[in-house]
């Protein structure tokens, strides 16, 4: 049994009953869970596991493949302010699929993950502006090491990454400067 601390980036249904739960953990990096049970009612785990959410988790590591056993899941901190408007949701949801694209899986990130868990904070607490996004992406570039003077972390991103998730730009017309 394995235990760390994790956000969830994203859930997908496997049956009636049962989620795969993907995690950025800072010294295991992206993996992925089964939730068994997850979607039953009055299961534990259900409310615990949305997106977003820096869990303190319990897993039994798979014996082959990457799809581990999730055994309990602690909520520590919901971000609640994240979610009280589209452009914030809209900016959580761009960093994390950003952050997914730039991490290999289960490759230690605590930096990745300080910066993730950095971004929810602010979102949690302000709104989301273009700055912000940029201020994201030049920090994710800078800790990938591919920052380079007088190019957009922007640029640099999608050199190494070979595209940026699709609803950048829509995300950048729909923000304030800031």
């Amino acid at each position: 049994m394995e235990s760390t601390q994790a956000i969830v980036l994203r859930r997908n249904r496997l049956t009636e009953t049962s989620l795969i739960v993907t995690w950025l953990a800072p010294e295991l990096g992206r993996l992925k869970t089964v939730a068994k049970g997850a979607l039953r009612p009055r299961n534990r785990l259900g409310g615990v596991l949305d997106l977003f959410h820096q869990c303190e988790i319990q897993f039994q590591p798979t014996r082959s493949g990457d799809l581990h056993t999730l055994r309990e899941a602690v909520l520590v901190e919901s971000f609640p302010g994240v979610r009280t408007e589209i452009t914030r949701v809209g900016m959580a949801s761009y960093a994390v699929e950003l952050i997914e694209r730039a991490t290999e899986k289960e490759a230690p990130v605590p930096e990745i993950f300080e910066l993730l868990q950095r971004a929810l904070r602010f979102l949690h607490a302000r709104p989301a502006t273009q700055k912000a996004v940029r201020h994201l992406e030049a920090e994710l570039a800078r800790l990938l090491g591919i920052a380079e003077p007088g190019i957009p972390a922007a640029v640099a991103l999608e050199r190494v990454l070979h595209r940026l998730p699709p609803g950048r730009e829509d995300l950048l017309h729909r923000l304030p400067m800031g």
